[in-house]
Protein backbone atom coordinates (compact mmCIF):
# COMPACT_ATOMS: atom_id res chain seq x y z
CA UNK A 1 0.00 0.00 0.00
CA UNK A 2 0.93 3.62 -0.27
CA UNK A 3 1.93 5.86 2.35
CA UNK A 4 -0.34 8.20 1.59
CA UNK A 5 -3.58 6.20 1.88
CA UNK A 6 -2.00 5.30 5.56
CA UNK A 7 -2.76 9.03 5.94
CA UNK A 8 -6.24 9.26 4.47
CA UNK A 9 -7.43 6.76 7.00
CA UNK A 10 -9.22 8.54 9.50
CA UNK A 11 -9.57 6.08 11.76
CA UNK A 12 -5.82 5.64 12.40
CA UNK A 13 -5.25 9.31 13.46
CA UNK A 14 -2.16 9.84 11.97
CA UNK A 15 -0.44 13.50 11.30
CA UNK A 16 2.11 13.92 8.63
CA UNK A 17 5.21 15.83 10.35
CA UNK A 18 7.54 15.95 7.31
CA UNK A 19 7.98 14.34 4.20
CA UNK A 20 5.50 15.72 2.25
CA UNK A 21 7.41 14.76 -0.96
CA UNK A 22 7.72 10.87 -0.05
CA UNK A 23 4.10 10.14 0.61
CA UNK A 24 4.05 7.73 -2.91
CA UNK A 25 6.49 5.55 -0.92
CA UNK A 26 5.93 1.98 -0.50
CA UNK A 27 4.71 0.27 2.84
CA UNK A 28 4.90 -3.57 2.84
CA UNK A 29 4.90 -4.55 6.21
CA UNK A 30 5.00 -2.69 9.90
CA UNK A 31 7.67 -3.06 12.68
CA UNK A 32 7.18 -2.03 16.56
CA UNK A 33 10.08 -1.33 18.61
CA UNK A 34 11.93 0.46 20.88
CA UNK A 35 15.07 -1.21 20.50
CA UNK A 36 18.14 1.76 20.01
CA UNK A 37 19.81 -0.49 17.00
CA UNK A 38 16.73 -2.15 15.21
CA UNK A 39 18.35 -2.73 12.05
CA UNK A 40 18.76 -6.26 12.04
CA UNK A 41 14.96 -7.37 11.96
CA UNK A 42 14.01 -4.85 9.44
CA UNK A 43 14.24 -6.07 5.70
CA UNK A 44 12.98 -3.09 3.91
CA UNK A 45 9.88 -1.41 3.21
CA UNK A 46 8.27 -1.46 6.57
CA UNK A 47 6.29 1.23 8.41
CA UNK A 48 8.35 1.45 12.22
CA UNK A 49 6.35 2.18 15.07
CA UNK A 50 7.56 3.38 18.08
CA UNK A 51 6.78 4.62 21.81
CA UNK A 52 10.29 6.50 21.46
CA UNK A 53 11.57 4.55 24.75
CA UNK A 54 14.96 4.60 23.19
CA UNK A 55 15.55 8.05 23.26
CA UNK A 56 17.50 9.34 26.23
CA UNK A 57 18.53 12.77 24.65
CA UNK A 58 18.11 14.81 21.97
CA UNK A 59 21.67 13.35 20.31
CA UNK A 60 20.07 9.63 20.08
CA UNK A 61 17.42 10.70 17.49
CA UNK A 62 20.05 11.25 14.64
CA UNK A 63 21.55 7.74 15.12
CA UNK A 64 18.12 6.04 15.14
CA UNK A 65 16.64 7.46 12.35
CA UNK A 66 20.19 6.66 10.09
CA UNK A 67 20.26 3.18 11.26
CA UNK A 68 16.48 2.92 9.63
CA UNK A 69 17.05 4.64 6.46
CA UNK A 70 19.99 2.17 6.15
CA UNK A 71 17.68 -0.39 6.58
CA UNK A 72 15.26 0.82 3.75
CA UNK A 73 12.54 1.66 6.08
CA UNK A 74 9.54 3.27 4.04
CA UNK A 75 8.72 5.61 7.22
CA UNK A 76 8.51 6.38 10.98
CA UNK A 77 5.95 6.54 13.13
CA UNK A 78 6.20 7.71 16.86
CA UNK A 79 3.67 7.47 19.72
CA UNK A 80 2.42 10.40 21.52
CA UNK A 81 1.34 8.37 24.90
CA UNK A 82 4.92 8.53 26.36
CA UNK A 83 6.28 12.22 25.64
CA UNK A 84 3.64 14.17 24.67
CA UNK A 85 4.39 16.17 21.38
CA UNK A 86 7.02 14.77 19.28
CA UNK A 87 10.74 16.05 20.06
CA UNK A 88 11.78 18.61 17.69
CA UNK A 89 15.43 16.79 17.48
CA UNK A 90 13.48 13.77 15.83
CA UNK A 91 11.51 15.83 13.70
CA UNK A 92 14.75 17.83 12.68
CA UNK A 93 16.87 14.09 12.43
CA UNK A 94 13.97 13.20 9.67
CA UNK A 95 14.08 15.73 7.70
CA UNK A 96 17.70 15.53 7.33
CA UNK A 97 17.46 11.91 6.21
CA UNK A 98 14.39 12.15 3.73
CA UNK A 99 12.66 9.80 6.40
CA UNK A 100 8.39 10.25 6.51
CA UNK A 101 7.35 11.07 10.17
CA UNK A 102 3.91 10.39 11.44
CA UNK A 103 2.52 11.25 14.95
CA UNK A 104 0.35 8.70 16.29
CA UNK A 105 -2.37 9.81 18.38
CA UNK A 106 -2.49 8.38 22.48
CA UNK A 107 -5.69 7.23 21.50
CA UNK A 108 -4.78 4.77 18.71
CA UNK A 109 -3.15 1.50 19.52
CA UNK A 110 -0.15 0.60 17.86
CA UNK A 111 -1.91 -2.89 17.31
CA UNK A 112 -4.72 -0.99 15.23
CA UNK A 113 -2.37 0.22 12.78
CA UNK A 114 -0.30 -3.29 12.29
CA UNK A 115 -3.63 -4.60 11.46
CA UNK A 116 -4.64 -2.20 8.95
CA UNK A 117 -1.57 -1.93 7.01
CA UNK A 118 -1.30 -6.32 7.22
CA UNK A 119 -4.73 -6.62 5.87
CA UNK A 120 -3.70 -3.72 3.29
CA UNK A 121 -0.94 -5.42 2.14
CA UNK A 122 -2.28 -8.81 1.90
CA UNK A 123 -2.22 -10.74 -1.73
CA UNK A 124 -4.24 -13.52 -0.18
CA UNK A 125 -5.23 -14.30 3.01
CA UNK A 126 -3.11 -17.52 3.89
CA UNK A 127 -0.10 -16.43 2.05
CA UNK A 128 -0.49 -12.11 4.32
CA UNK A 129 -0.46 -14.47 7.04
CA UNK A 130 2.75 -16.57 6.69
CA UNK A 131 4.18 -12.98 5.76
CA UNK A 132 2.70 -11.89 9.52
CA UNK A 133 4.38 -14.86 11.35
CA UNK A 134 7.41 -13.62 9.76
CA UNK A 135 7.11 -10.32 10.75
CA UNK A 136 5.92 -10.84 14.51
CA UNK A 137 8.64 -13.04 15.21
CA UNK A 138 11.26 -10.85 14.15
CA UNK A 139 9.26 -8.08 16.26
CA UNK A 140 8.96 -10.55 19.19
CA UNK A 141 12.68 -11.10 19.27
CA UNK A 142 12.92 -7.04 19.11
CA UNK A 143 11.63 -6.22 22.67
CA UNK A 144 9.00 -6.25 24.67
CA UNK A 145 6.91 -4.08 22.46
CA UNK A 146 6.31 -6.57 19.71
CA UNK A 147 3.69 -8.29 21.82
CA UNK A 148 3.11 -12.40 22.54
CA UNK A 149 1.91 -15.53 21.07
CA UNK A 150 -1.49 -13.93 21.66
CA UNK A 151 -1.50 -11.76 18.75
CA UNK A 152 -0.60 -14.17 15.87
CA UNK A 153 -3.46 -16.30 17.39
CA UNK A 154 -5.58 -13.36 17.13
CA UNK A 155 -5.10 -13.31 13.63
CA UNK A 156 -5.40 -16.88 12.48
CA UNK A 157 -8.89 -16.03 14.40
CA UNK A 158 -9.89 -13.40 12.30
CA UNK A 159 -8.26 -14.20 9.11
CA UNK A 160 -8.23 -17.79 8.71
CA UNK A 161 -11.56 -18.02 11.46
CA UNK A 162 -8.85 -20.92 13.29
CA UNK A 163 -9.58 -21.29 16.94
CA UNK A 164 -6.04 -21.75 18.67
CA UNK A 165 -4.49 -22.26 21.70
CA UNK A 166 -1.35 -22.87 23.08
CA UNK A 167 -0.65 -25.27 26.15
CA UNK A 168 1.81 -27.09 28.52
CA UNK A 169 2.97 -30.71 28.62
CA UNK A 170 0.62 -31.05 31.52
CA UNK A 171 -2.41 -29.30 29.98
CA UNK A 172 -2.59 -25.77 31.15
CA UNK A 173 -3.58 -23.33 29.00
CA UNK A 174 -0.91 -20.47 28.05
CA UNK A 175 -2.43 -18.68 25.28
CA UNK A 176 -5.32 -18.27 23.32
CA UNK A 177 -6.74 -15.95 20.87
CA UNK A 178 -9.39 -13.73 22.00
CA UNK A 179 -11.46 -14.27 18.96
CA UNK A 180 -11.64 -17.59 19.53
CA UNK A 181 -14.65 -17.73 22.42
CA UNK A 182 -14.44 -19.40 25.34
CA UNK A 183 -11.27 -20.57 26.41
CA UNK A 184 -11.60 -24.66 26.79
CA UNK A 185 -12.32 -26.12 30.05
CA UNK A 186 -9.44 -27.28 32.05
CA UNK A 187 -10.57 -30.81 31.59
CA UNK A 188 -10.80 -30.43 28.08
CA UNK A 189 -6.91 -28.77 27.91
CA UNK A 190 -5.87 -32.16 30.32
CA UNK A 191 -7.12 -34.26 27.42
CA UNK A 192 -5.45 -32.31 24.26
CA UNK A 193 -2.39 -32.39 26.34
CA UNK A 194 -2.51 -36.44 27.15
CA UNK A 195 -3.25 -37.24 23.53
CA UNK A 196 -0.24 -35.07 22.45
CA UNK A 197 2.29 -36.21 24.78
CA UNK A 198 0.87 -40.18 23.95
CA UNK A 199 1.27 -39.47 20.19
CA UNK A 200 4.99 -38.15 20.62
CA UNK A 201 5.75 -41.24 22.43
CA UNK A 202 4.91 -42.65 19.00
CA UNK A 203 7.55 -40.80 16.95
CA UNK A 204 4.80 -40.02 14.62
CA UNK A 205 5.42 -36.45 12.65
CA UNK A 206 2.61 -33.74 13.53
CA UNK A 207 0.18 -32.80 13.34
CA UNK A 208 -1.66 -35.26 15.01
CA UNK A 209 -5.47 -35.69 15.03
CA UNK A 210 -7.89 -36.21 17.92
CA UNK A 211 -11.10 -36.23 17.96
CA UNK A 212 -12.64 -35.25 21.39
CA UNK A 213 -17.02 -35.02 22.19
CA UNK A 214 -17.59 -34.34 18.85
CA UNK A 215 -14.43 -32.00 18.06
CA UNK A 216 -11.85 -32.35 15.99
CA UNK A 217 -8.17 -30.57 17.09
CA UNK A 218 -4.95 -30.80 15.15
CA UNK A 219 -2.02 -30.99 17.85
CA UNK A 220 1.18 -29.45 16.18
CA UNK A 221 4.53 -29.55 18.53
CA UNK A 222 6.13 -26.54 19.25
CA UNK A 223 9.88 -27.33 19.61
CA UNK A 224 12.60 -25.25 21.08
CA UNK A 225 13.53 -22.41 19.27
CA UNK A 226 16.38 -23.55 16.33
CA UNK A 227 15.84 -27.42 16.91
CA UNK A 228 14.82 -29.42 14.35
CA UNK A 229 12.67 -32.78 15.20
CA UNK A 230 16.16 -34.79 13.98
CA UNK A 231 18.30 -32.78 16.57
CA UNK A 232 16.69 -34.83 19.25
CA UNK A 233 18.16 -38.58 19.44
CA UNK A 234 15.51 -39.71 22.24
CA UNK A 235 12.41 -38.21 22.45
CA UNK A 236 11.99 -38.97 25.89
CA UNK A 237 14.34 -36.05 26.19
CA UNK A 238 11.86 -33.38 25.69
CA UNK A 239 8.24 -34.93 25.73
CA UNK A 240 7.66 -33.34 29.21
CA UNK A 241 8.99 -30.35 28.59
CA UNK A 242 7.62 -29.04 24.95
CA UNK A 243 4.47 -27.07 24.29
CA UNK A 244 1.78 -27.93 21.64
CA UNK A 245 -0.18 -25.55 19.64
CA UNK A 246 -4.08 -27.08 19.65
CA UNK A 247 -6.19 -26.14 16.23
CA UNK A 248 -9.98 -26.76 16.04
CA UNK A 249 -9.59 -27.95 12.41
CA UNK A 250 -8.83 -31.00 10.36
CA UNK A 251 -5.65 -30.90 8.89
CA UNK A 252 -5.16 -33.92 7.32
CA UNK A 253 -6.50 -32.27 4.03
CA UNK A 254 -4.95 -29.44 4.48
CA UNK A 255 -2.35 -27.90 1.23
CA UNK A 256 0.85 -27.73 2.08
CA UNK A 257 1.38 -24.36 1.92
CA UNK A 258 -1.48 -23.72 5.45
CA UNK A 259 0.98 -26.24 6.84
CA UNK A 260 3.58 -24.19 6.68
CA UNK A 261 2.28 -21.12 8.15
CA UNK A 262 0.74 -23.16 11.09
CA UNK A 263 4.70 -24.69 11.72
CA UNK A 264 5.78 -20.80 11.28
CA UNK A 265 3.46 -20.12 13.99
CA UNK A 266 4.90 -22.68 16.20
CA UNK A 267 8.25 -21.32 15.44
CA UNK A 268 6.89 -17.99 16.48
CA UNK A 269 5.72 -19.19 19.93
CA UNK A 270 8.89 -21.37 20.24
CA UNK A 271 10.42 -17.92 20.52
CA UNK A 272 8.77 -16.89 23.24
CA UNK A 273 9.40 -20.27 25.59
CA UNK A 274 12.69 -19.26 24.84
CA UNK A 275 12.43 -16.07 26.18
CA UNK A 276 10.12 -17.18 29.18
CA UNK A 277 12.90 -19.85 29.84
CA UNK A 278 15.81 -16.95 29.99
CA UNK A 279 13.59 -14.74 32.32
CA UNK A 280 13.49 -17.45 34.67
CA UNK A 281 17.84 -17.56 34.91
CA UNK A 282 17.83 -15.60 38.15
CA UNK A 283 15.32 -17.57 39.93
CA UNK A 284 17.10 -20.74 38.80
CA UNK A 285 20.57 -19.34 40.06
CA UNK A 286 18.76 -18.63 43.54
CA UNK A 287 17.56 -22.06 43.67
CA UNK A 288 20.58 -23.35 42.98
CA UNK A 289 22.72 -21.57 45.05
CA UNK A 290 20.19 -21.98 48.37
CA UNK A 291 20.58 -25.91 47.33
CA UNK A 292 24.32 -26.12 47.38
CA UNK A 293 24.34 -24.45 50.80
CA UNK A 294 21.83 -26.62 52.44
CA UNK A 295 23.79 -29.80 51.08
CA UNK A 296 26.70 -28.53 52.11
CA UNK A 297 26.27 -28.31 55.54
CA UNK A 298 26.62 -24.42 55.68
CA UNK A 299 25.98 -22.25 58.75
CA UNK A 300 22.43 -20.81 59.14
CA UNK A 301 22.83 -17.15 58.65
CA UNK A 302 24.82 -17.90 55.41
CA UNK A 303 21.79 -19.67 53.66
CA UNK A 304 19.25 -16.91 55.64
CA UNK A 305 21.29 -14.39 53.53
CA UNK A 306 20.94 -16.19 50.54
CA UNK A 307 16.97 -16.64 51.16
CA UNK A 308 16.94 -12.84 51.99
CA UNK A 309 18.16 -12.24 48.42
CA UNK A 310 15.60 -14.65 46.29
CA UNK A 311 12.03 -13.13 48.55
CA UNK A 312 12.31 -10.12 46.85
CA UNK A 313 13.06 -11.52 43.65
CA UNK A 314 10.00 -13.80 43.76
CA UNK A 315 7.62 -12.06 45.99
CA UNK A 316 8.29 -8.75 44.93
CA UNK A 317 6.86 -5.66 47.11
CA UNK A 318 6.36 -8.25 50.32
CA UNK A 319 6.72 -6.82 53.15
CA UNK A 320 7.60 -9.76 55.68
CA UNK A 321 9.52 -12.64 54.67
CA UNK A 322 7.80 -15.49 53.39
CA UNK A 323 7.85 -18.91 54.84
CA UNK A 324 9.17 -22.12 52.34
CA UNK A 325 8.28 -25.28 51.21
CA UNK A 326 10.44 -27.39 48.80
CA UNK A 327 9.15 -29.65 46.47
CA UNK A 328 11.06 -32.49 44.89
CA UNK A 329 11.00 -34.19 41.47
CA UNK A 330 12.47 -37.26 39.85
CA UNK A 331 11.71 -38.42 36.70
CA UNK A 332 13.21 -41.93 35.73
CA UNK A 333 13.28 -44.19 32.96
CA UNK A 334 13.42 -48.00 33.11
CA UNK A 335 16.97 -47.92 30.68
CA UNK A 336 17.97 -45.30 32.64
CA UNK A 337 19.44 -44.03 29.27
CA UNK A 338 18.08 -40.47 29.27
CA UNK A 339 19.32 -37.46 31.68
CA UNK A 340 16.26 -36.27 33.09
CA UNK A 341 17.81 -33.49 35.42
CA UNK A 342 17.08 -30.87 32.92
CA UNK A 343 13.57 -32.09 32.15
CA UNK A 344 12.58 -32.26 35.64
CA UNK A 345 13.53 -29.09 36.14
CA UNK A 346 11.78 -27.47 33.42
CA UNK A 347 8.96 -29.66 34.23
CA UNK A 348 8.63 -29.02 37.63
CA UNK A 349 8.57 -24.85 37.03
CA UNK A 350 5.48 -25.96 35.31
CA UNK A 351 4.00 -28.48 37.57
CA UNK A 352 4.40 -25.84 40.25
CA UNK A 353 2.23 -23.28 38.28
CA UNK A 354 -1.43 -22.98 39.63
CA UNK A 355 -3.64 -25.10 37.13
CA UNK A 356 -6.30 -22.73 37.28
CA UNK A 357 -4.03 -19.62 36.24
CA UNK A 358 -3.33 -18.58 32.76
CA UNK A 359 -0.05 -16.49 31.22
CA UNK A 360 3.59 -17.06 33.06
CA UNK A 361 3.21 -14.66 35.71
CA UNK A 362 2.32 -17.69 38.84
CA UNK A 363 5.96 -19.19 37.42
CA UNK A 364 7.83 -16.27 38.45
CA UNK A 365 7.17 -17.31 42.48
CA UNK A 366 8.86 -20.48 41.94
CA UNK A 367 12.45 -20.89 42.15
CA UNK A 368 13.70 -24.83 40.51
CA UNK A 369 17.71 -26.61 40.87
CA UNK A 370 18.46 -29.43 39.66
CA UNK A 371 21.05 -31.51 40.95
CA UNK A 372 21.72 -35.14 38.70
CA UNK A 373 18.39 -36.84 38.06
CA UNK A 374 16.17 -34.72 40.94
CA UNK A 375 14.95 -31.50 40.58
CA UNK A 376 14.41 -29.14 43.63
CA UNK A 377 11.64 -26.50 44.30
CA UNK A 378 11.99 -23.59 46.39
CA UNK A 379 8.63 -22.07 46.86
CA UNK A 380 7.76 -18.99 48.59
CA UNK A 381 5.02 -18.72 50.70
CA UNK A 382 3.33 -15.16 51.92
CA UNK A 383 4.19 -14.92 55.80
CA UNK A 384 1.69 -17.02 57.83
CA UNK A 385 0.62 -15.26 61.39
CA UNK A 386 2.47 -16.47 64.16
CA UNK A 387 -0.24 -17.10 65.85
CA UNK A 388 -1.30 -21.15 64.37
CA UNK A 389 -4.50 -22.42 63.83
CA UNK A 390 -3.57 -26.04 62.86
CA UNK A 391 -4.26 -25.75 59.08
CA UNK A 392 -2.29 -26.79 56.15
CA UNK A 393 -0.57 -23.44 54.36
CA UNK A 394 1.00 -23.76 50.84
CA UNK A 395 1.18 -26.64 48.32
CA UNK A 396 -0.36 -29.83 48.74
CA UNK A 397 0.71 -33.20 47.36
CA UNK A 398 -2.96 -34.52 46.41
CA UNK A 399 -3.50 -31.39 44.60
CA UNK A 400 -0.39 -31.06 42.43
CA UNK A 401 -1.07 -34.61 41.78
CA UNK A 402 -4.83 -34.09 40.58
CA UNK A 403 -4.01 -31.18 38.35
CA UNK A 404 -0.92 -33.57 36.39
CA UNK A 405 -1.53 -36.67 36.48
CA UNK A 406 -3.74 -37.35 33.79
CA UNK A 407 -1.88 -35.80 30.81
CA UNK A 408 1.88 -36.23 32.14
CA UNK A 409 0.72 -40.44 32.84
CA UNK A 410 0.26 -40.51 28.82
CA UNK A 411 3.62 -38.98 28.24
CA UNK A 412 5.41 -41.47 30.30
CA UNK A 413 3.45 -44.56 28.87
CA UNK A 414 5.23 -47.73 28.98
CA UNK A 415 8.41 -47.05 30.83
CA UNK A 416 8.77 -43.66 32.29
CA UNK A 417 8.04 -42.18 35.92
CA UNK A 418 7.50 -39.47 37.59
CA UNK A 419 7.11 -38.71 41.43
CA UNK A 420 6.73 -36.05 43.58
CA UNK A 421 7.89 -34.78 47.21
CA UNK A 422 6.47 -32.11 49.29
CA UNK A 423 7.67 -30.34 52.53
CA UNK A 424 5.83 -28.64 55.13
CA UNK A 425 6.42 -24.67 55.27
CA UNK A 426 9.12 -24.30 57.57
CA UNK A 427 9.77 -20.23 58.40
CA UNK A 428 13.79 -20.07 58.64
CA UNK A 429 16.90 -21.03 57.41
CA UNK A 430 17.30 -23.54 60.09
CA UNK A 431 14.21 -25.43 59.62
CA UNK A 432 15.34 -25.60 55.35
CA UNK A 433 17.60 -28.44 55.30
CA UNK A 434 15.10 -30.80 57.18
CA UNK A 435 11.95 -29.40 54.92
CA UNK A 436 14.74 -30.91 51.95
CA UNK A 437 15.42 -34.55 53.88
CA UNK A 438 11.35 -34.35 54.14
CA UNK A 439 10.73 -33.48 50.58
CA UNK A 440 12.95 -36.13 49.41
CA UNK A 441 11.69 -38.85 51.66
CA UNK A 442 8.25 -38.00 50.87
CA UNK A 443 9.60 -38.72 47.09
CA UNK A 444 10.49 -42.14 48.37
CA UNK A 445 6.97 -43.02 50.12
CA UNK A 446 5.12 -41.97 46.27
CA UNK A 447 7.98 -44.09 44.64
CA UNK A 448 7.38 -46.98 46.62
CA UNK A 449 3.15 -46.63 44.99
CA UNK A 450 1.69 -48.41 41.53
CA UNK A 451 1.51 -44.99 38.73
CA UNK A 452 3.25 -43.44 36.53
CA UNK A 453 2.61 -40.29 38.34
CA UNK A 454 2.49 -39.92 42.14
CA UNK A 455 3.20 -37.79 45.04
CA UNK A 456 3.41 -37.23 48.90
CA UNK A 457 3.43 -34.79 50.85
CA UNK A 458 4.61 -34.42 54.62
CA UNK A 459 1.83 -35.41 56.28
CA UNK A 460 2.05 -38.89 55.11
CA UNK A 461 5.42 -39.66 57.08
CA UNK A 462 3.26 -40.86 59.74
CA UNK A 463 4.62 -41.41 63.62
CA UNK A 464 5.15 -45.05 63.12
CA UNK A 465 7.19 -44.65 60.02
CA UNK A 466 9.69 -42.33 62.19
CA UNK A 467 10.44 -45.60 63.94
CA UNK A 468 11.73 -47.25 60.65
CA UNK A 469 15.38 -47.43 60.88
CA UNK A 470 16.28 -45.75 57.55
CA UNK A 471 14.77 -42.62 57.92
CA UNK A 472 17.08 -39.80 58.08
CA UNK A 473 17.92 -37.38 60.99
CA UNK A 474 16.48 -34.36 59.44
CA UNK A 475 13.28 -36.24 58.67
CA UNK A 476 12.41 -36.64 62.27
CA UNK A 477 13.87 -33.06 63.11
CA UNK A 478 11.24 -31.50 60.67
CA UNK A 479 8.28 -33.96 61.99
CA UNK A 480 9.41 -32.99 65.99
CA UNK A 481 9.34 -28.84 65.02
CA UNK A 482 6.49 -29.11 62.87
CA UNK A 483 4.58 -30.24 65.41
CA UNK A 484 5.86 -28.85 68.61
CA UNK A 485 6.40 -25.45 67.28
CA UNK A 486 3.13 -23.64 67.69
CA UNK A 487 3.45 -24.60 71.02
CA UNK A 488 6.60 -23.63 71.52
CA UNK A 489 6.08 -20.20 70.08
CA UNK A 490 2.66 -20.11 71.82
CA UNK A 491 4.50 -20.53 75.70
CA UNK A 492 6.99 -17.96 74.30
CA UNK A 493 4.84 -15.19 73.46
CA UNK A 494 1.94 -15.70 76.30
CA UNK A 495 4.29 -17.10 79.27
CA UNK A 496 2.03 -20.28 79.22
CA UNK A 497 3.04 -23.84 79.78
CA UNK A 498 1.57 -25.86 77.25
CA UNK A 499 4.82 -28.53 76.27
CA UNK A 500 4.78 -29.10 80.02
CA UNK A 501 1.15 -29.79 80.03
CA UNK A 502 0.73 -31.87 77.17
CA UNK A 503 3.65 -34.30 78.68
CA UNK A 504 1.97 -34.15 81.97
CA UNK A 505 -1.39 -35.10 80.11
CA UNK A 506 0.60 -37.68 78.05
CA UNK A 507 2.81 -39.64 81.93
CA UNK A 508 -0.62 -39.55 83.00
CA UNK A 509 -2.30 -41.82 80.10
CA UNK A 510 -5.08 -39.30 79.51
CA UNK A 511 -6.53 -39.20 82.76
CA UNK A 512 -8.23 -35.82 83.75
CA UNK A 513 -8.05 -36.00 87.45
CA UNK A 514 -4.54 -37.39 87.53
CA UNK A 515 -2.75 -35.40 85.29
CA UNK A 516 -4.56 -31.73 87.13
CA UNK A 517 -3.70 -32.91 90.33
CA UNK A 518 0.44 -33.68 89.08
CA UNK A 519 -0.13 -29.85 87.56
CA UNK A 520 -2.10 -28.38 90.65
CA UNK A 521 -4.67 -27.52 88.22
CA UNK A 522 -8.35 -27.27 88.31
CA UNK A 523 -9.86 -29.89 85.81
CA UNK A 524 -11.18 -26.76 83.68
CA UNK A 525 -8.47 -24.95 83.57
CA UNK A 526 -6.43 -28.29 82.18
CA UNK A 527 -9.24 -28.63 80.17
CA UNK A 528 -8.49 -25.30 78.31
CA UNK A 529 -5.05 -26.23 77.94
CA UNK A 530 -5.53 -29.23 76.26
CA UNK A 531 -8.18 -27.67 73.65
CA UNK A 532 -5.45 -24.80 73.30
CA UNK A 533 -3.22 -27.48 71.94
CA UNK A 534 -5.66 -29.50 70.19
CA UNK A 535 -6.44 -25.88 67.77
CA UNK A 536 -2.71 -25.05 67.70
CA UNK A 537 -1.79 -28.61 66.35
CA UNK A 538 -5.09 -29.39 64.71
CA UNK A 539 -4.67 -32.85 66.45
CA UNK A 540 -6.77 -34.50 68.79
CA UNK A 541 -5.50 -35.90 71.96
CA UNK A 542 -8.26 -38.21 72.27
CA UNK A 543 -7.15 -40.32 69.45
CA UNK A 544 -4.38 -43.00 70.01
CA UNK A 545 -2.41 -41.87 67.28
CA UNK A 546 -2.34 -38.32 68.01
CA UNK A 547 -0.76 -39.21 71.15
CA UNK A 548 1.58 -41.37 69.67
CA UNK A 549 2.28 -38.47 67.37
CA UNK A 550 2.98 -36.24 70.38
CA UNK A 551 4.92 -38.72 72.55
CA UNK A 552 7.46 -39.50 69.39
CA UNK A 553 7.74 -35.77 68.96
CA UNK A 554 8.57 -35.21 72.70
CA UNK A 555 10.74 -37.92 73.07
CA UNK A 556 12.99 -36.91 69.89
CA UNK A 557 13.04 -33.09 70.93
Amino acid sequence: MRLRALLDTDALGLRLLGGEDELDRTVRGVMTTDLRDPSRYLSGGELVLTGLAWRRDAGDSEPFVRLLVQAGVTALAAGEAELGDIPEDLVVACAQHRMPLLAVDESVAFATITEHVVRQVSGERAGDLAAVVDRHRRMMTSGPAGGGPDVVLDLLGSDLDLRAWVLSPTGRLIAGSKVAGPALPPETCARLAAEHLAAVRTGRRGPHRVQLDGVTYSLFPVRASGRAPQAVPDVRETVLSDWLLAVEADAADWPEERLDLLRGVTQLIAVERDRRDAARTVRRRLAQEVLELVQSGAAPAEIAARLRVAAPVLLPGLGAAPHWQVVVARIEWEDGAVASGPVAQSLLEEVLVDPLATGPEPADRVAVAHTGDEAVALVPLPAVAAEHDGSEAGLQADALLRSVREALSAGLEGDGRLTLGVSAAVHSAEGLRGALEEARHARRVAAARPGRVCAAGHQELASHVLLLPFVPDDVRRAFTARLLDPLTEYDRRHRAELIPTLEAFLDSDGSWTRCASRLHLHVNTLRYRVGRIEQLTGRDLSRLEDKLDFFLALRMS
